[in-house]
């Protein structure tokens, strides 16, 4: 085993215990997609593919804390730390930690390098789409949120709470992905997966209102 393998063996670990909408298997999704979108915009893969992996190590600490800690800056301090232990450059540490750092949806960074913002597409391409309402209904089962609530009033209901269902989500911050894309392969994408959803919710709605 290789020191690569090593590191990701560690990063694994962290998420034996993750809540299942930001679990391992959400990292590889971001993972595959970045390393889809990178090969195409011509991107550092090399930073590329140890910042997914990395990305979400702080996650659980936020959900913890009822989100009143930023998992993405949490999560870069973790990431210094472990690629510290595996003597990585620091110049290429700077880089991994900038696409973490800046990689959440209600961040206040922006990404400027072409890896961050590929790292912010693919991250944001999970959260929408078919696996993106499967994700949004497990972490509203999570908080303990109903099944649906068609007439939600989002600006007078609180994350973590009964009301966060997963149309709420869709209503906050769902819809407006497709337009907060940056690379044009991560636009590409967003538009059939933003266009299911609107399907998805309006048949829930419908559906809900005792609609066949």
């Amino acid at each position: 085993m290789n020191e690569f393998d090593d590191l990701i063996k560690e990063v694994k670990s962290r998420y034996f215990t993750a809540r299942k909408s930001h679990d391992w298997e959400h990292t590889e999704r971001v993972h595959n997609l970045s390393m889809h979108i990178g090969k195409i915009e011509h991107a550092n893969l090399e930073v590329l593919n140890i910042a997914a992996f990395l990305h979400d190590i702080g996650r659980e600490i936020q959900d913890k804390s009822e989100g009143k800690h930023c998992h993405a800056e949490i999560g870069a301090v973790l990431a210094r730390e472990i690629l510290n232990k595996y003597e990585y450059p620091e110049e290429f540490i700077d880089k991994v930690i900038h696409c973490i750092e800046t990689h959440r949806f209600r961040g206040k960074k922006i990404p400027d390098s072409l890896e961050a913002k590929i790292l912010f597409d693919a991250d944001k391409l999970d959260a929408i789409g078919a696996i993106g309402i499967g994700r949004a209904f497990v972490f509203a089962g999570e908080v303990g949120a109903k099944v649906h609530n068609k007439n939600v009033d989002i600006e007078n209901t609180k994350p973590y709470s009964e009301e966060d269902t997963a149309y709420r989500e869709f209503l906050v911050k769902l819809i407006k992905v497709k337009d907060r894309m940056i690379t044009n392969e991560g636009k590409r994408i967003a538009l059939n997966r933003h266009k299911f959803m609107i399907d998805f919710f309006e048949r829930l709605n419908q559906e809900v209102d005792g609609g066949c």
